[in-house]
């Protein structure tokens, strides 16, 4: 089998915020397919679909009622394959998100096959990832069910045999329905360790990230499943690392194509997690980014992405998203665009969409968010410093509706939207997308240099100006072609010496460069040096 799946680009849709199709509030698989075409005009190879089976809505579709059942507000079985043959019929695929860690607590499993999920007479000091205990009792069993994120998404027991060969088997039903692979969801953390030991301060942490059988679990479901699809995967794995990486992606290991780190993603939080703001250190994102590209080289392979529908937006977080929004996001889009892996366009980006900041709790819909801040406040932590850190760092930034015109509701609904549509939609939507200088039109020409240039697929990383504050650059070789990339993440001017080679894309109008380099605030230049002939 190809591995296709080096050379694409890969686009989330989240679809509770994609397109509203029928006035409801909610975005849906019609939606969707009214939507296929701008997807395609994109120039994007797949779509990621966050959760559309059915489920009760706990945790926005990540707690499973019924796995091969679409979630009404959705719509149909029927549309889903109306949605599913468009894609193939514009030339892209469809990847699922495989849910698997956990389900909802009104899955039939539940209540007739308790042996699927984990029960103790008494619970350990785990704490949730949503706050609280890991831990519910169970009036009816008298026992504790873990859930490691809400109490209505109790944790799968993969220990059982029986369990995985149902998880096993509902696979094989999407992919001969003709889904082009899944991305899944903490797939790290189906593997407990058996003896359930207390956790420093709660954290169980260490006894579930990359637990004792989960190489075990994972290639047992490539050699059952995966294997016979061409198909791609990629595992969501918080707390892995390089060395962890190598064996979950390495090509010999027969488990999954690639992962996502979280490391980068961490790098602008306190000792005491993401609610603690703190300023990122250009230095530290390129060690991190450095350190993955260096050690997957030829060994595994990266998955690469700024934003998802856990991550606030990236101009607001890395780049400046008031006067310089448009080069930050281009700039942004060139750091990760150049590098080796696969990268991920979440709904928006494409855009330039930014964060949000309601001024009131009661506009927020993430259970995460809420939680906290009703945790927080019985502290006594203030109303502020709290808002403070959910603009900066909640989930919903992400979650606003998409932004596609400057009609009410930005044109993702006509009736009332779920949550409210951030306010700068006049400004920032999709028909602006065909004016000169947009960001769609960007990202398009990186999307199609990855199909051209063998050196993004190919090349080797080397970082340049590894102590600068400001600037992020490197290079990436191959054969005879080199990149050579340069993003200025700061609002100062900065001259540098000229690279050689011909500028290949950059963020800003062409000025005369006399020997020296001279970087605009926020300015990306990529040079080619190589046997392609780069048109205009």
């Amino acid at each position: 089998m190809t591995e296709w799946w080096k050379k694409a680009v890969v686009y989330q849709i989240y679809p509770r915020s994609f397109m509203d199709s029928d006035g409801d509030g909610i975005g849906d698989i019609q939606g969707i397919i009214r939507k296929l075409d701008y997807l395609a005009e994109l120039g994007v190879d797949v779509l990621w679909l966050s959760p559309v089976y059915d489920s009760p809505n706990d945790d926005n579709g990540y707690d499973i009622r019924d796995y091969q059942k679409i979630m009404q507000e959705f719509g149909t079985m029927d549309d889903f394959e109306r949605m599913l043959e468009g894609v193939h019929e514009r030339g892209m695929r469809l990847v699922m998100d495989l849910v698997v860690n956990h389900t909802s607590d009104e899955h039939n499993w539940f209540t007739q096959r308790p042996d699927y999920y984990i029960w103790k007479d008494q619970p350990n000091n785990w704490r949730s990832f949503f706050s609280g205990s890991a831990w519910q009792f169970d009036e009816e069993r008298e026992q504790y069910y873990l859930h490691l994120f809400s109490k209505k998404q109790p944790d799968l027991n993969w220990e059982n045999e029986e369990l995985r060969n149902e998880v096993y088997k509902m696979m094989r039903w999407w992919l001969d329905k003709g889904v082009d692979g899944f991305r899944m969801d903490v797939i790290n953390m189906i593997s407990k360790d058996q003896d359930f030991p207390d956790g420093i301060d709660g954290d169980g942490t260490p006894h579930f990230f990359n637990g004792p059988r989960v190489h075990e679990f994972l290639q047992e479901m490539n050699e059952k499943v995966l294997s016979d699809y061409d198909i791609v995967t990629v595992g969501e794995m918080p707390g892995a690392a390089t060395e962890d990486a190598k064996l979950y992606t390495g090509p010999d290991r027969r488990e999954l194509n690639m992962i996502f780190t979280f490391e980068h993603m961490n790098l602008d939080q306190g000792p005491s997690g993401k609610w603690e703001l703190q300023p990122l250190r250009l230095t530290d994102l390129k060690e991190n980014l450095e350190k993955w590209q260096v050690e997957l080289f030829e060994k595994g392979w990266n998955s690469l992405y700024w934003n998802n529908h856990d991550q606030p937006r990236i101009v607001s977080r890395f780049g400046n998203d008031a006067q310089y929004r448009k080069q930050s996001a281009k700039m942004l889009a060139t750091c990760l665009h150049f590098l080796q892996g696969t990268p991920y366009i979440y709904q928006g980006e494409e855009l330039g969409m930014t964060n949000v900041a309601f001024s009131s709790i009661d506009e927020y819909r993430d259970i995460e968010t809420l939680n906290m801040y009703k945790e927080k406040r019985a502290q006594g932590i203030p109303h502020e410093e709290l808002m403070k850190s959910i603009h900066a760092k909640g989930r919903d930034n992400a979650r606003t509706p998409m932004q596609w015109d400057d009609s009410l509701n930005a044109g993702f609904t006509k009736g009332d939207p779920w949550i409210s549509v951030n306010p700068n939609y006049p400004e920032i939507n999709a028909e602006k997308r065909h004016e000169a200088d947009s960001v769609f039109g960007y990202y398009q020409k990186l999307i199609a240099f990855r199909k051209e240039l063998e050196v993004i697929t190919k090349g080797n990383f080397k970082l340049l100006h590894r102590e600068d504050e400001e600037i992020f650059a490197y290079t990436r070789r191959a054969a005879d072609e080199q990149l050579t990339v340069y993003c200025n993440f700061s609002e100062t001017p900065r001259e540098l010496p000229l690279p050689t080679g011909q500028v290949l894309i950059g963020n800003y109008p062409p000025q005369e460069n006399q020997g020296v380099m001279k970087l605009r605030p926020y300015e990306a230049l990529c040079f080619y040096e190589g046997h392609q002939k780069i048109g205009e």
